[in-house]
């Protein structure tokens, strides 16, 4: 039984969302060690699109959820209404990648030689494909994507005539929507291609815009932060993450290191939230991959999504200067109260899925422990995490007291000296391409229609409940 099947079953007889498999069961590699990815994609999606085409026959029918009136108004949050093959988000246990844990794709994922964190690239190849990815094939993709890593020269020039206020996230879309004209995808529609090349052309799309997502953003931070300083060449010997921040100009090892973690854990998280559904629903209009993530960055600019490490900081910097680094229990009770009395959050803490603390969080405190347990910041993090927690619970209205990805974030790249807060959300950014593509292949790998969900007025909702009331 393949893992879709598996997990489709589990689905089917209980209400609530479940996990994937356990490591021993899930669907293992079928394509020699050498094969490109690719090939593997070429091997996969016809089976895919026959498991999905006899399931569809079989329970095209079979009802999934109930929608409420709270549901509609309240943000569709909790709605069964997508499919999305690359990730699912457990409520206790945070999100997995293909079946996987965070915990379990840090040990079984490759890395780089002496690193100790997944490379990206393998984190990518499981999206994709649900397989663990052999070394060798993690190494071919860096091969690859350094040498698409180009960036047109139109592009370039528009990136260095922006002006300096310009926001970087505005930048970085910007520059995404112009690589457009790149698009092998949008060419071959416009001559006609037959549909089932769709996926094949997506693929390499998909493959282009990742690879030369580093060097937009590098250029980006050299021409606001950096007086405009030239990248570094590509080295196609290196892994995406090195070349990514030679780029950006730091040398330090470990923040390579870091930003190997970074860039795997804010891939992918399910496909319901902003970014990755706007790059679904603007792809499912057969708008071209590049237009199509293009829109979901610009939903993750927005300060409820990609902007939330940005506030973080916000507050932990006036929470330094109001109680200093050595604050008390009391001291730091007292300023988080004062934040929730003023009609505030505390920001980094709570999540519209999660009922735990985030394994996102948990993966950054663990590389803080390990390489800066000393920092006064993320000593500062570490006694918020234990004070927070206990004050949302008293407090009766937050479903999840418990801190999320964005709560540590900040913390570690302050660290490092990268202490432009504007930038954080284009690191997202760059990291979040590997779940939005992954996905989008797959939208059009198993032909998934124009998103048009019924709409309905108040009154005309009112109506309809009072009619089935009175049924």
């Amino acid at each position: 039984m393949s893992l879709f099947r598996n997990v489709v079953s589990k689905a089917l007889s209980s209400p609530q969302a479940v996990c994937p498999l356990s490591c021993s069961t899930r669907a293992q590699p079928y394509s020699t060690e050498s094969s490109s990815l690719k090939d593997v994609m070429m091997e996969k999606v016809p089976a895919m699109q026959a498991e999905v085409k006899e399931f569809r026959k079989q329970h095209g029918k079979t009802p999934v959820g109930q929608v409420t009136v709270d549901m509609m108004y309240g943000g569709m949050r909790g709605i069964k209404g997508l499919v999305t093959e690359t990730s699912v988000l457990d409520p206790e246990e945070g999100i997995r990648f293909r079946g996987y844990s965070l915990p379990e794709c840090q040990k079984l994922l490759p890395k780089a030689a002496g690193g100790e964190e997944p490379l990206p690239e393998g984190t990518f190849w499981l999206l994709l494909t649900g397989d663990i990815p052999t070394q060798k094939q993690a190494d071919s993709l860096s091969e690859e994507w350094a040498n698409r890593a180009d960036l047109p020269p139109y592009v370039l020039n528009m990136l260095n005539n922006f002006p300096s206020a310009l926001h970087p996230m505005a930048q970085f879309s910007a520059a995404i929507t112009a690589l457009n004209s790149e698009s092998k995808f949008a060419k071959a529609y416009a001559q006609g291609v037959a549909k089932s090349k769709y996926w094949e052309l997506c693929y390499e799309d998909s493959m282009n815009l990742i690879a030369k997502l580093p060097t937009v953003a590098a250029v980006i931070y050299r021409n606001l932060y950096r007086d405009g300083s030239s990248v570094s060449t590509i080295d196609p010997k290196l892994d995406w993450s090195a070349n990514f921040t030679n780029m950006l100009g730091y040398e330090d090892p470990k923040f390579t290191e870091l930003m190997r973690l970074y860039l795997t854990i804010h891939s992918d998280h399910e496909g319901g939230n902003v970014s990755a559904h706007t790059c679904h629903l603007v792809g499912s209009a057969l708008s071209d991959p590049y237009l199509s993530f293009a829109a979901g960055m610009n939903g993750l600019a927005g300060p409820l999504h990609g902007l939330a490490n940005q506030e973080v900081l916000v507050w932990l910097t006036k929470l330094r200067k109001e109680v200093g680094d050595d604050a008390t229990e009391e001291q730091l009770k007292e300023f988080i109260w004062g934040t929730l009395k003023a009609g505030q959050v505390v920001p980094g803490y709570g999540h519209a899925v999660l009922r735990k603390t985030d394994p996102r969080y948990t993966c950054q405190r663990e590389f803080a422990l390990k390489h800066l347990p000393d920092d006064k910041l993320f000593k500062l993090v570490s006694k918020v995490y234990t004070v927070v927690p206990g004050i949302l619970t008293e407090l009766g209205k937050v479903a999840n007291p418990w801190p999320n990805v964005d709560a540590h974030s900040g913390v570690l790249l302050q660290y490092y000296g990268m202490t432009e807060m504007s930038y954080y959300t284009v690191l997202f950014g760059v990291s979040r391409a590997l779940g939005c593509l992954s996905s989008l292949i797959w939208d059009r790998a198993l032909g998934l229609p124009i998103e048009r969900p019924k709409s309905l007025s108040t009154q005309a909702l009112m109506k309809m409940v009072k009619a089935n009331a009175g049924a």
